[in-house]
């Protein structure tokens, strides 16, 4: 189990990315095992001219040992810069292998899953993993297993200095594994305290018009306050138990170097050492235990990749990527087909739809009407693909959306997406031109396709009026527009490139007469075309066109039909027999009056 587990984790895309950068890896550990064999340089300088140089009084041999020490430097100052520059382009390459599928992940993660929190941690996790590998942590990771061989150097200077290197190295060592196991906790709870304050810091950014209008400043403050200042002591509590073992092993290190003069000292008093060993032990012993300081003192970064390693990892096994339809399937063009389909928010288990079906084909158009949380929006929704059908004991849906037989999964989404025109509830346009929304950001796109889509919407008069027209720049999340405005170019971009099956979300929410006018003659032109049109209504107004309607309560479907069909059947006066049970009356008297507010 545990075996299968792991043989899973080394497949997922972060082991994959890591895989194919092994052999830079191996590049950079040979240039490491060179450098650290360059390292040795000046403490064989010095045990040279301490024992050769000053007793033979010798220039010339001065002289030609200094210009070797000097080539050698360059070479290791050479290598250190490759291995920097390198490790820094393998933290480029892993962001390029991962940045597209990172950010499929943000897409998907509110679909799939109730995430609350940071939506952008993702991001902040590969550019973590990338920082980490393109800073000093990794290479001191790659000299650690030359430490051996420093020590052996030292042990065949005197025995003592090198049981006395070993020892400190130790405790060096236990240092690292102190570090390790104080910051992990608090860096993690900085890492959660930090997502939760930008969450907080995005959503009073993206409410500031409430906020300003209903004097919610102050309060939002004040939780402000609270959840900064448990960040604070968050990021204190992680700093003050890297900071304070680094300053440790720091000290620690001096005493050792000091600790490693006065032993050889000693060592020479008693003729047991030459006096250019003890320089040369300190040099070497330095060096050697320079890889476990810069390991520690880099410990929190290394920290913070792994646990971002570790989340990275975690999401790309939750959110698998969508498979690609292998056969491309023509343009749907006759029919939609819902089959028992049930539908559950994302990672929520209750179903807010139960066994919803019902049958449309090119040409008809369905209004869908009901309470509020009766699951219109939800089944909107599911329609378009954005939420998936609940599944039965885990062997397979319980139903499904077909178009032209079938189901939306068989599809891939960005071909998908060509068939379908969806104008949610809540209306977002991206940061560009009017143009580019009203295209879904096609480089491909065509005037002669914006256009026909601003006509087809009915907002061509609208747009041409802007300040630049179609190249109006709308500002992040259509700022620059008004409701009303953003609405229609909405529209537009939904009926962008004529998509069979359209689904319009309570279309007409900010829409005047006007608006309510070029709705409908969009509606009836989506018909004329042979596709199909669902819109989910709560205003009489948007079911002019309809010529179907399916009433929603409690997520089941309480009637379907033609649109006077039930008008009529729904209003007539009902005998004591006819009427519907007490627990669904409340619901069906307000899908009455949603019909009787559309008759003609």
């Amino acid at each position: 189990m545990r075996d299968g587990a792991a043989a899973g984790l080394f497949a997922g895309p972060m082991q994959k990315a890591l895989a194919r950068c092994s052999l830079i890896f191996a590049g950079v550990a040979v240039f490491s095992g060179a450098i650290n064999l360059l390292a040795l340089t000046g403490s064989l300088y010095m045990l040279q001219v301490y024992d050769r140089v000053l007793p033979s009084r010798s220039v010339p041999t001065l002289i030609g040992l200094s210009l070797l020490m000097l080539g050698l430097y360059v070479a290791n100052g050479f290598l250190d810069f490759v291995r920097v520059r390198v490790m820094s382009r393998v933290g480029v390459r892993i962001d390029d292998e991962l940045r597209d599928r990172v950010f499929a992940a943000v897409q998907l993660l509110p679909l799939r899953s109730r995430h609350g929190g940071d939506g952008l941690q993702p991001v902040r996790d590969l550019d973590q993993i990338r920082s980490y590998l393109s800073g000093l942590g990794p290479t001191a990771l790659f000299d650690l297993p030359w430490i051996p061989v420093y020590l052996a150097v030292i042990f065949v200077l005197h025995p003592l200095l090198g049981v006395f290197s070993v020892a400190g190295g130790l405790v060096l060592v236990a240092l690292t594994f102190v570090t390790d196991v104080r910051s992990k906790g608090p860096l993690k709870a900085a890492a959660l305290s930090a997502s939760r304050r930008l969450a907080l810091g995005e959503a009073a950014r993206r409410n500031a018009e409430v906020i300003q209008a209903m004097g919610l400043g102050p309060r939002l403050a004040r939780r402000w306050s609270k959840v900064n200042a448990i960040h604070i002591d968050d990021q204190l509590e992680a700093s003050d138990a890297v900071a304070g073992i680094s300053a440790i092993s720091k000290v620690f290190r001096l005493l050792l170097q000091s600790g490693m003069l006065g032993l050889g000292a000693y060592l020479v008093i008693i003729g047991s050492l030459s006096a250019g060993s003890i320089i040369a032990a300190s040099i070497i012993m330095s060096r050697s235990l320079a890889p476990i300081e810069t390991s520690i003192a880099h410990w929190r970064g290394f920290v913070s990749a792994r646990q971002s390693y570790r989340r990275l990892s975690d999401l790309f096994r939750a959110l698998p990527p969508v498979p690609t339809a292998g056969v491309q399937l023509p343009a749907p063009k006759s029919s939609l087909a819902v089959e028992n389909l049930s539908v559950a928010p994302p990672g929520a288990g209750k179903p807010v739809l139960l066994n919803v079906a019902f049958a449309l084909s090119a040409g008809d158009a369905l209004g869908i009407i009901g309470p509020s949380a009766s699951g219109k929006s939800s089944l909107a929704r599911a329609l378009v693909g954005v939420w998936q059908p609940l599944k039965a004991n885990g062997s397979g849906p319980t139903g499904g959306v077909r178009l032209d037989g079938a189901t939306l999964d068989q599809w891939a989404p960005a071909e998908l997406g060509r068939h379908i025109g969806y104008l949610p509830q809540s209306i977002e346009l991206f940061d560009g031109t009017v143009a580019d929304n009203i295209c879904r950001f096609d480089e491909t796109a065509t005037s002669e396709k914006i256009i026909a889509a601003a006509r087809a919407a009915g907002v061509h008069e609208l747009i041409v009026h802007l300040p630049s027209g179609y190249e109006t720049e709308v500002g992040e999340g259509g700022s620059v527009l008004s409701a009303g405005q953003r609405q229609r170019i909405a529209l537009a971009r939904a009926l962008y490139g004529d998509p069979f099956l359209v689904v319009l979300d309570e279309p007409n929410a900010n829409l005047d007469h006007s608006g309510d006018v070029a709705l409908t003659d969009a509606i009836l032109s989506v018909r004329q075309r042979g596709g199909i049109v669902i819109v989910v209504a709560h205003r009489p107004s948007a079911l002019a066109g309809i010529d179907k309607v399916l009433a929603l309560v409690d997520g089941r479907v309480q009637a379907l039909g033609a649109k006077d069909e039930i008008l009529r059947r729904m209003l007539q006066p009902a005998s004591v027999a006819q009427r519907p049970a007490a627990s669904s009356t409340s619901g069906l008297k307000v899908v009455t009056e949603a019909l009787a507010g559309a008759m003609p």
